[in-house]
């Protein structure tokens, strides 16, 4: 779905390299996405979607934090979209045209590297330091303290340079377009150390602060990796997506001949031919051929569907059991696929507008600290008749100390901690921020096939069913990778029943199966296959199968999905937290109504589209509610991006499992409330972080600013608080196991796996 393969005749009459990348919609506007690799937080946001709103031309503008995308559009023909590539560069962010296939992964492993090694580099620089420091420190004068201080110095300016260069970088981005950042502060304090650390050697005074430099690099280090690791973790959907959409089709011509054609190629009324095990890359209709096709991207429900001729079929959808011949409707953007691939970016820009606790505090930190340290400055120099040399020493303390070490831990010391506990009762945290969303979470909306069921249909019992008959449907059901089938044979294992001996089993599909027993002719499969009345099913809202042995009546066999362990307790408890709970399904309505009775859930919705859930979720967010979706399908996929926090069970589809910030493990449904009561005491401690960090800067200021503090005395004493910071961190590891002691003795079999299930995952 990228624009590389636009012409610039289908942008209409734009120019210039950008126009090659747009994409012109069906309303005739004109749509173009720059990849921004330096979005990194809400101030970027905010100062981007302010600048485009400077160029008169585009009608929107948007920021995919998630993706660090820019999404613009207009509708004037002659507009030159390299105005906003210029536009972004006067703020200060080179962009690129958006390429699907290297959306962020290999630039996101890139940026870890970088802060990885820089990390090392601090944390080697300042080891040594420190130690040459204590002789310093144990009374060394003279030539022998100043060669110390050389050495630290040669160790010091090269490390400082080196692992600086993401909050140099930072610093320097902001203050070329007149901003401020987090960012800047540091740089002032790290450089203006180290510059104030050389002149006191080179006039052989008796401190330096070297080491003070390179521990506070090393620390904020820790916080920037710690917080870029639960970030990177967040990867978007859409990429995957993406991969179910089809480079082209083969198309049978007029003459019956078979050629492969670009999608771009492909035209309404053609006929495409679609093999077995191949996903459907056009929607039509079918004109030849039955087969049982996934439908999971849309209706989310496991059971493949039989199509034949005359029915509907939809890109990204899978081919199962026989040759389709459709006649294309749509193909390309037209499709039903990649109307949900833009429903999927939509929603991901949507959830990319939170801002987290640590960057609404530094909007307003960055500034005080300027001021405090200006002031510092100013009235030191008034104080001391311009004295510059113990001005700026008073100055530097002052940016060190108020440095944001203990605020940048406050935030990622919990997730780490967090996302351990819950490791370690099966859940996999992939978006730090998810926590803290997880906390705010009123409403939890699940979706039924494969997340509050297991996904896993069953043989269920619906009347007397011989042994025999058992016995023959699973002898049939061995030569196929139906899901009833295998249901079926796994039904008879646990009775321990033997399969009896079929032969000649041929699969017709869309149909069924039929073979030979005891000399006579055996079917399984619909019910107009078995020649089976639809009078005699007595479960009509569940999915069935028919036996017909030759001279007998045939036997109808249902199926039903199960409850995940646990479900009507994980209900019961999210109801106490305060939450709202609802069910949202693809599925038919009395399989809905059944699984909501049973869980215990009131409010529910039956065969809803992609597009309808995504509308639900997004209604509920508009109306003030935040919503956690707990789904598993691709057809999940956009209401799990557009939910304020969603999750989704190991067994989802990866699409699925991508587009949900936390993954669980467990078969059991208690993850979902373990989790957020988890969430909301990691919210609680990040709380106490702030005004933990808020207090330390209230007592540290005003002694730096009076002098009272050394650059490296204010360098221990951010050290400290950051130790601190990260002690009342743990905490939550003591919380986490009360949780799950609580929860294991429950009786919740399912977690006696868990470690083999982590193992697996990791």
């Amino acid at each position: 779905m990228s624009c590389c393969g636009m012409r610039g005749e289908e942008t209409g009459g734009t120019v210039g390299s950008a126009a090659l990348w747009a994409r012109r919609l069906k309303d005739g506007a004109y749509e173009l996405t720059l990849s921004v690799p330096g979005i990194h937080c809400a101030a970027c946001i905010s100062t981007i979607e302010k600048g485009l709103k400077e160029i008169p031309e585009l009608e929107e503008g948007r920021v995919n934090f998630t993706l660090r995308q820019v999404r613009v559009r207009w509708k004037d023909e002659n507009f030159d979209p390299d105005v906003v590539v210029q536009k972004l560069a006067e703020l200060g962010y080179e962009s690129r045209p958006f390429d699907p296939e290297a959306a962020g992964f290999a630039r996101d492993d890139a940026e870890a590297r970088e802060l990885l090694r820089a990390l090392a580099v601090a944390g080697f620089a300042a080891a040594n330091i420190m130690m040459l420091s204590i002789s310093v420190w144990a009374g060394a004068e003279g030539a022998t303290r100043d060669f110390f201080h050389w050495v630290s110095a040669a160790i010091a300016i090269p490390a400082v340079l080196y692992a600086g260069r993401p909050f140099f970088r930072s610093a320097w981005a902001a203050l070329s377009q007149a901003r401020l950042n987090m960012d800047v502060p540091i740089s002032l304090a790290v450089l203006t150390a180290v510059f104030m650390s050389l002149y006191q050697t080179a006039n052989s005074q008796e401190h330096a602060y070297f080491d003070a430099a390179t521990s506070l690099l090393f620390f904020l280090l820790i916080g920037r990796y710690l917080d870029h690791q639960m970030r990177a973790r967040a990867r978007s959907a859409v990429t995957q997506l993406m991969a179910l959409s089809a480079e082209g089709a083969t198309v049978i011509d007029k003459d019956g001949k078979q050629r492969f054609l670009p999608i771009s190629a492909l035209k309404p009324g053609m006929l495409v031919r679609v093999a077995p095990g191949e996903h459907i890359p056009v929607d039509g209709i079918v004109e030849e051929g039955r087969s049982d096709v996934d439908i999971s991207i849309i209706t989310g429900e496991s059971n493949p569907e039989r199509v034949e001729p005359g029915q509907k079929v939809y890109a990204g959808a899978l081919n199962l059991t026989g040759p389709l011949t459709i006649r294309l409707m749509a193909a390309g953007e037209d499709t039903f696929l990649a109307e949900m691939i833009r429903l999927m970016a939509a929603a991901e820009k949507s959830r990319s507008a939170y801002v987290r606790l640590a960057d609404r505090l530094a909007g307003y930190y960055a500034p005080a600290v300027h001021l405090a340290a200006g002031a510092t400055l100013a009235g030191w120099l008034y104080v001391t008749g311009f004295n510059w040399p113990v001005s700026l020493l008073h100055a530097i303390s002052v940016l060190i100390i108020t440095c944001p070490c203990a605020l940048g831990l406050a935030v990622p010391a919990v997730q780490v901690v967090a996302a351990g506990v819950l490791f370690r009762f099966g859940v996999m945290v992939k978006d730090g921020g998810a926590l803290e969303k997880l906390a705010e979470v009123d409403t939890v909306i699940f979706d039924k096939t494969g997340t509050l069921t297991l996904g896993k249909l069953q043989l269920v019992d619906t009347g007397p069913v011989s042994t025999e008959a058992l016995s023959v449907a699973a002898g049939l059901a061995l030569g196929s990778a139906h899901p009833l089938s295998k249901a079926i044979v796994e039904a008879v294992q646990e009775r321990d029943i033997a399969p009896a001996v079929v032969t000649n089993v041929r699969e017709l599909p869309g149909r069924g199966l039929s073979g030979t027993w005891q000399g006579r002719q055996v079917k399984l499969g619909s019910l107009d296959f078995c020649g089976a009345d639809e009078s005699d099913v007595r479960q009509p809202d569940m999915p069935h199968l028919a036996l017909a042995i030759e001279g007998r009546r045939p036997v109808i066999f249902a199926f039903a999905d199960t409850l995940r362990p646990h479900a009507k307790e994980t209900i019961a408890r999210l109801k106490q937290m305060g939450c709202k709970v609802e069910l949202l399904s693809g599925d038919r309505e009395g399989p809905v109504r059944a699984v909501a009775e049973q869980a215990g859930i009131e409010t529910w919705r039956a065969g809803c589209s992609p597009q309808e859930k995504l509308a639900y979720v997004e209604g509920l967010a508009n109306a003030g509610a935040h919503v956690l979706m707990v789904g598993d399908g691709i057809n999940d996929a956009p209401a799990l991006a557009a939910g304020h926090v969603s999750m989704a069970p190991s067994t989802a589809s990866d699409i699925g499992r991508t587009a949900a910030q936390l993954v669980f493990l467990s078969e059991s449904l208690q993850p979902v409330w373990f989790t957020m009561h988890v969430a909301r005491r990691a919210r609680r401690l990040m709380l106490q972080n702030f005004a933990l960090a808020i207090i330390y800067n209230v007592v540290a200021v005003p002694v730096a600013m009076l002098g009272h503090a050394t650059p490296l005395f204010a360098a221990i004493a951010m050290s400290a608080s950051s130790i601190v910071v990260v002690s009342n961190s743990l905490r939550l590891n003591l919380v986490g196991r009360r949780l799950a002691g609580a929860t294991l003795r429950t009786g919740d079999a399912a977690h006696e796996d868990q470690p083999q299930a982590r193992r697996k995952a990791a």
